[in-house]
């Protein structure tokens, strides 16, 4: 396995080089979670409001990589934060990782380099048989995504994340629900189900309509991987009755355990404590 070092990001510099929130608020998250649809990111107009995420989940949506891609010491895993933010003026949604990176920097000192390493994938590949995704009809009207605000909401136990007008993703009563997604955007909500991370190699490059069911024991992976304190009993195995990787076979796709070089973050320095508000 080859090891290729990185040059190592000084906070000073990415504090100069990159865009910053106006203003932001970093506080302890409760002890006790009670619903884990209530853990994640909003994006709501200038308002980005965090909850219940760790340092690592931090690091993650900062850097825009999956959580297996950081290597660091155990707490950034398990100490968690709720932060509150303003956008700048004039400032996208799209620039909201960098503002995370120079957050990290300023208040918790976040020094790290980069290396590749290979790390256990699943690769989502063509079956033997056709593919059957569903083309998303074509719909002039959605704007850039770049110019659209993106929300979190619960739903029946579940979540919707709303990429734009006519754009979604909802996980609930068992089903994944990706409406006008790309397959990189479904990957991506599927992290927390799995126990590792998938990446697209099917080489199609569309917008689709898909639903995957998901199983009890995927469900208790999302609860696992956010620290939630929610328990589920065997016996709601009766309400998912499928899985991803089912899901998946029927559309004449399916997940591949592999091996897969990657950039990996090696957290140099970080403080436990983050700066006062």
């Amino acid at each position: 396995m080859r090891m290729l070092a990185g040059v190592v990001f000084c906070c000073a510099a990415i504090a100069q080089n990159t865009p910053q929130f106006e203003v932001a608020s970093i506080r302890p998250s409760p002890d006790v979670v009670d619903n884990w649809q209530n853990i994640g990111v909003h994006v709501d107009g200038a308002m980005v409001r965090c909850a219940t995420l760790s340092l690592k989940d931090y690091i993650s949506i900062a850097y825009r990589v999956k959580l297996p891609q950081i290597s660091g010491p155990d707490w950034i895993a398990s100490v968690k934060f709720d932060i509150q933010a303003k956008l700048p003026d004039g400032a996208r949604r799209a620039e909201v990782p960098e503002m995370m990176q120079a957050l990290l920097a300023e208040r918790f000192k976040l020094q790290l380099h980069r290396e590749s390493k290979e790390l256990p994938v699943y690769a989502l590949v063509p079956g033997k048989g056709p593919v059957k995704l569903k083309k998303s009809a074509p719909d002039p009207s959605i704007p850039a995504p770049e110019n659209v605000n993106v929300t979190v909401s619960g739903i029946n136990q579940g979540a919707l994340i709303n990429l734009g007008p006519g754009s979604s993703i909802s996980t609930a009563g068992g089903k994944i629900v990706g409406t006008r997604v790309t397959l990189p955007q479904l990957l991506n909500s599927l992290e927390r189900f799995l126990d590792r991370p998938v990446v697209d190699m099917t080489g199609l490059n569309g917008v689709y309509d898909v639903t995957l069911e998901y199983s009890l024991e995927e469900v208790r992976n999302v609860l696992r991987v956010t620290g939630s304190s929610v328990t589920i009993p065997d016996s709601a195995a009766a309400a998912f009755p499928g899985s991803i990787r089912d899901s998946f076979a029927a559309l004449g796709l399916r997940l591949e355990a592999r091996k897969a070089p990657m950039d990996v973050l090696v957290i140099d320095h970080m403080e436990r404590t983050p700066l006062a508000n």
